[in-house]
């Protein structure tokens, strides 16, 4: 069986950018990916105007919740992507780091978090690309 790729979105909550990216490439991957998500500081609950952003495209986060960054996370993902993290995520040797910046979507509008949905989905992707070329 070929090894399916394992992707991790960390940033500082994970209530926003790390829950609709995992979201989107979960729903693009359609199983070829493994998809996590964590956060360096975990809120409480997910950010309402990102739930709302991906139910308008029919994706649904709402039983989502925020989960804490582990490094058994780190360990076991190909690729991490951080979103704002900062230094709080392990670097091991081995491992793919990329770093997107966007904007936080924490205290804004659907309308905001439209953009940063719709940037994220492109990222989402491109990189869907690189990991799965043949496909």
């Amino acid at each position: 069986m070929k090894h399916r790729p394992e992707v991790l979105f960390v940033c500082v909550h994970n209530a926003g950018r790390s829950q609709m990216a995992a979201a989107l490439l979960e729903h693009h991957a359609a199983g070829r990916v493994v998809v996590r998500s964590a956060g360096s500081a975990p809120a409480d609950s997910i950010n309402p105007a990102a739930v709302e952003a991906l139910e308008e495209i029919g994706l649904d986060i709402g039983k989502a919740f925020p989960k804490p960054l582990t490094d058994e996370a780190v360990r076991a993902s190909d690729v991490v992507i951080t979103m704002g993290c900062g230094d709080a995520c392990p670097v091991y040797p081995g491992k793919r780091y990329l770093d997107w910046e966007l904007d936080d979507p924490a205290g804004q509008g659907v309308e905001a978090v439209r953009g940063i949905r719709d940037d994220i989905d492109r990222r989402v992707r491109d990189l869907l690309r690189e990991l799965l070329p043949d496909e």
